[in-house]
């Protein structure tokens, strides 16, 4: 059995939050800096709720989503603190999951995160998507979390760039986590149904709990932090870049691989809609346009 974890969680979800409004900020800035007749783009901050079956306050959380920008097409930064009771169909998959024995006695739950997609106008710049969480229930807790870069039109150097941020932030809790989460991502991000992956990968991490609360979320901490300097650089390399229909074309298609294994595979996606968030934050993830053939 674990303590309720009060403090614990309060310090998750201020620093799901922190991160949030950095990097709102920096996204503000590269819309201010990428100069066209088009308007800057602007988040657009929306409160979401959950409700109990009971009726009673379940928690919930802010999007922020930012659509037509000059540099993002549409990018969501979405966090929540969210609580109650799983259902038996989530129970069965977290028990299926961790082993987690005397959940279905006491199945109350916790989880608070940070969950972050970006769809870009210019077809050079990388879709890319970042999550970090904390998971609670009184019978263990566990974080979650990685990065994933996804281009429709692929630069070596910049999947070199990105790969190399996440290895700096792995480095710092252990000489071979680096190889480990990136080889969890390349399996976590793979179709099957395409018998491809969705981009170039990153790293992935779930049902982390060393038994050090504080080293696990330092990690969760620094994985989060990396997101900037991993991602911010390519914008800002590729963003004065010229497409051509062809290119949008290639874009529109790649998206559709994004489309699918959000709406197929994705553990976020099928544990938000199965307890009850708010569909629309869910369902953030979700590029603008998308083309199948």
């Amino acid at each position: 059995m674990t303590v309720e974890f009060q403090t614990e969680k309060a310090q998750a979800s201020a620093w799901f939050r922190c991160l949030r409004d950095e990097i709102v900020s920096a996204f503000h800035a590269l819309e201010d800096r990428h100069e066209t007749d088009t308007p800057k783009g602007r988040f657009e901050v929306r409160k979401t709720s959950r409700t109990a079956e009971d009726g009673s306050d379940a928690g919930g959380g802010e999007m922020s989503v930012m659509r037509g920008g000059r540099v993002f097409e549409k990018v969501g930064v979405n966090i929540s603190t969210v609580y109650g009771t799983l259902g038996e169909r989530a129970q069965m998959a977290m028990a299926a999951r961790k082993g987690i024995p005397g959940m279905k006695d006491d199945p109350r739950f916790w989880a608070s995160g940070i969950s972050l997609v970006a769809h870009m106008q210019n077809p050079h710049v990388p879709a890319v998507h970042m999550n970090t969480r904390m998971f609670w229930t009184p019978h263990a807790w566990w974080f979650g979390g990685g990065a994933d870069l996804n281009p429709c039109i692929e630069y070596e150097e910049d999947t070199a760039h990105f790969h190399a941020e996440m290895k700096r932030a792995c480095d710092r809790h252990g000489a071979t986590l680096y190889d480990e989460l990136k080889a969890w991502a390349d399996e976590y991000f793979y179709i099957p149904h395409r018998s491809r992956a969705r981009g170039v990968g990153g790293i992935f991490y779930d049902d982390r709990n060393t038994g050090d609360w504080t080293a696990d979320f330092a990690l969760t901490k620094d994985v989060g932090a990396a997101f900037l300097p991993a991602f911010v650089p390519l914008v800002e390399k590729r963003r004065v870049q010229d497409w051509s229909d062809e290119d949008k074309e290639v874009q529109l298609r790649h998206r559709g691989l994004y489309a699918e294994y959000n709406l197929v595979y994705d553990r976020g996606t099928k544990f938000g809609l199965e307890t009850g968030h708010d569909p629309e934050a869910v369902l953030m993830s979700l590029p603008p346009v998308a083309k199948w053939y």
